[in-house]
Formats: C-alpha cells, sequence, structure tokens
C-alpha cells in the first residue's frame, strides 16, 4: 500500500471582530469576559495543486457587518506564492457569508459543496431572518451562476477528494455544513471550520448560538474530535485566536498566516480573558 500523501496547511487570518465569552455559548458562560473571533481561510497543497477551504468576506460586507477588516484573504495567498489563478478547487464548508465571500475572485476553480447546503441557502428555511441573516444573497447566487457554469461539484455526504483528503459532512451550524480532513508528516488534521468555532465549544459541549440542529452540532464534536489525531494537536475550530498562538507563522512580510502541518508552539489555553465567576 502507498504511502498517503503529506499535505501542507495553512491558516489565513483576514478580520477579527470583539465579542464576550457570554455571547459564544447556546448556554452562556459564567466565566464572562473579553473572547474576540477571529475569521480565516485555510489552504491545503501539494506539490501538484492547492485547495482553499472558504474564502472569506470582502471589505464592503467587513463594514455592513461591522467587521474589522485586516487583508483580502484572496491578495492574502501571495504570502504563500500562490495567485488566485493557481487556486484550483475551493472547499465550501457552507455559504455563511464569511466563508463563501469572493468566489469570482478564482476564475479557475472548481467550487465543492454539499448539495444540502445549497437547497437550504435557498430553500425554505431562508423565510426566517434569523437563519437568514448569516448568509449573503449575493454570495449565494455567485454559487448558482457556478451551477450554471459547470463550475459546482455536489456531494451528498461523506467523500474522499484526493488521497488524504476527504471531505466530513456533520451539519448543525447550517444543513450542509462540512468539515475538512487532511493528512500531514504530523498525522491527521480536522478543519472543522464552524462545525466548531471555538475549542471550548467542543470543551464545554455548548454550541455556538448560531445553529440550525443543536442535535447534529454536538454529535459534529464527538466524530470530528475522534478523526483528528488528537483534538490539542489536530482539531481546527472556525474561529479561534488560539489557533494563532498555537501554530508557527510563516515568516513572510505584513501577512498573519500559521502553518498547522507543523508541531505546535505553545500549550497556551485556548481561550483568553475568562474571568473567574
Amino acid at each position: 500500500m502507498s504511502a498517503l500523501p503529506q499535505y501542507e496547511v495553512y491558516a489565513v487570518r483576514y478580520a477579527t471582530v470583539k465579542r464576550r465569552r457570554s455571547e459564544n455559548f447556546i448556554s452562556g458562560d459564567l466565566h464572562d469576559g473579553p473572547m474576540p473571533m477571529d475569521y480565516f481561510v485555510w489552504v491545503v497543497r501539494d506539490a501538484h495543486r492547492v485547495w482553499l477551504v472558504d474564502t472569506g468576506f470582502n471589505e464592503q460586507a467587513a463594514a455592513q457587518r461591522a467587521r474589522e477588516f485586516l487583508r483580502c484573504p484572496i491578495t492574502a495567498l501571495s504570502s504563500l506564492g500562490i495567485s488566485p489563478e493557481q487556486v484550483s478547487d475551493v472547499i465550501l464548508t457552507h455559504l455563511h457569508y464569511d466563508h463563501a465571500g469572493n468566489v469570482d475572485r478564482l476564475p479557475n476553480a472548481f467550487l465543492h459543496v454539499q448539495e444540502a447546503e445549497v437547497h437550504y441557502a435557498v430553500g425554505r428555511h431562508m423565510c426566517f431572518g434569523l437563519l437568514r441573516h448569516p448568509y449573503s444573497v449575493n454570495d449565494v447566487l455567485e454559487v448558482v451562476r457556478g451551477v450554471h457554469a459547470d463550475r459546482v461539484r455536489f456531494y451528498d455526504g461523506d467523500a474522499q477528494l484526493a488521497p488524504g483528503l476527504q471531505l466530513v459532512r456533520v451539519g448543525g451550524h447550517t444543513q450542509g455544513l462540512q468539515a475538512v480532513r487532511v493528512h500531514t508528516a504530523r498525522g491527521w488534521l480536522v478543519l472543522a471550520s464552524d462545525a466548531s468555532h471555538f475549542y471550548d465549544n467542543v470543551s464545554n459541549e455548548s454550541p455556538f448560538p448560531i445553529v440550525f440542529h443543536v442535535g447534529e452540532m454536538l454529535e459534529g464534536y464527538r466524530r470530528l474530535t475522534a478523526l483528528s489525531d488528537t483534538f490539542e494537536h489536530h482539531f481546527i475550530p472556525g474561529h479561534d485566536p488560539a489557533v494563532m498562538r498555537r501554530f508557527p507563522l510563516v515568516d513572510a512580510p505584513g501577512n498573519e498566516i500559521v502553518a498547522l502541518h507543523m508541531a505546535p508552539v505553545s500549550d497556551a489555553p485556548f481561550t483568553e480573558g475568562r474571568d473567574n465567576p
């Protein structure tokens, strides 16, 4: 049996917003204090192919939603020597505004998405403002245009995209949310995206408040941690600033990119700003 590929995997921080711990858990948190939320896209690459996991949002969306926009996530790829034209594939974990913008900036990429997510984003549940709010209609329309341009690859559940690169459909946060499991030199990583915003969502078994199906989200925590070699060093939540502190920074001017395929550099607490009750 041939050995699995060992991909390079990077987290690219492109925006942030101030929040408190009580805002980040469906059950609240007695240990209230500052708990900011970072925004990332992720790169998976080998010598032959570049996969981008999610595409972030742009400066206009940041202004509309009062987020601090640090850099364009697509332009930031240049710090890794990647041009937009070199991105061959985009894995859209779901279609919320902070994960599915900028698709029009990646002219050569195929889009990989769960069919249930597209149905959800254009279906009857979008009649409810609470569920519709995290979506941008223009981003959703761009994906629909991609369908008609033969750019979209649909999936119904788990799938292997390439040796050592897997989609894991977990739902929960949205109806068709998927995570990414990827093999690296230090073992299997799971890019959880919004299956878990923070490490503490999993540790406390308390989901982030934006959730379509609480039961699926809780089951997703257990499934994804089981698919990671370790929770502490191989499970990567979608929005936790701790990711930037725990993994080595790529040495390139003006970037905030960490290498997830390399050994952690810190065992500092996952979250900061926790007050005593």
